[in-house]
């Protein structure tokens, strides 16, 4: 299925404020693809993260069929004794972005664990693991400095999704993405039932403590709002990621809602891992 119009052409209006000017159009801090030995660089680091992420995803998929999937699949990460942890250097531990200024993020910037998720606002399953998994993850492993979660948008399910996914870069920007998350997910909803139309975004702004609700609604519509999301996504779709949620845990692939002793039993020796290095 297409992103929405996040994937809009790269444009070379000027940025909105607090942001860097984008060179040549592309979104703020990505360099062009052809950027001489750069672009080089980072198309390779792509290609082979990619090529890692499709075997790990193909590779769950299989596991999850045979074992049953649910509660039950909670072995399906092969259990700690066979977590391996990826080597310094490794293309996939490069995505995450450690920046302390990033709003999408949560968690100590040095944390030694950093769980990348790639969701879409409307996407069911994102909401099941938002409601169950993600506030445990908070808890037992944000909150005590183990954990730093970095959030991508990868809005597929059409305009709604993408103007769910720019509101809640808008709430960032005031400090409030945490919030947002929780309130747009905490219910069940069907597809496009008007809960991120303009009416519903003022809602769960509001609900989520957005100090400035007008300034959101404005900065949502920002180019800079449809070149973030629209980055984003091209860093999905670039690792060959098709359905959200998909995480990276320590360059580690999760594909789906998966139970907590899914992430636990990745979690805890790449932590302790980390922790004798």
């Amino acid at each position: 299925m297409p992103v929405s119009r996040s994937r809009k052409p790269k444009s070379n209006r000027a940025p909105g404020p607090g942001r860097k000017p984008a060179s040549g159009g592309r979104s703020p801090g990505r360099r062009p693809a052809g950027a001489g030995d750069g672009g080089r660089s980072r198309r390779l680091v792509f290609g082979v993260v990619a090529v890692v992420v499709v075997l790990f995803l193909l590779l769950g998929s299989v596991a999850a069929l045979l074992v049953g999937g649910g509660d039950e699949a909670s072995d399906g990460a092969g259990g700690e004794e066979s977590v391996v942890p990826l080597p310094d250097g490794h293309p996939a531990l490069e995505l995450a972005r450690r920046d302390a200024d990033d709003p999408l993020a949560i968690g100590d910037v040095d944390a030694p664990v950093v769980v990348i998720e790639y969701a879409d606002f409307q996407c069911a399953f994102c909401g099941t693991h938002a409601r169950g998994v993600h506030e445990r993850l908070v808890e037992e492993y944000v909150a005590t400095g183990v954990v730093r979660i970095e959030f991508r948008n990868f809005p597929i399910n059409g305009p709604e999704s993408d103007a769910a996914a720019r509101a809640a870069w808008a709430a960032g920007r005031q400090g409030r993405f945490e919030e947002f998350y929780l309130a747009a997910f905490a219910e069940e909803f069907h597809l496009d039932s008007g809960r991120f139309s303009e009416e519903g975004l003022r809602e769960l702004a509001e609900e989520a403590g957005v100090p400035d609700v007008e300034l959101m609604l404005t900065e949502m519509e920002l180019p800079e709002a449809g070149e973030a999301v629209g980055a984003d996504a091209e860093e999905a779709m670039e690792l060959g990621i098709v359905t959200p949620p998909s995480f990276l845990v320590n360059g580690h692939p999760v594909q789906g809602a998966r139970p907590f002793a899914e992430f636990a039993e990745l979690i805890e020796p790449l932590a302790e891992a980390a922790g004798e290095s």
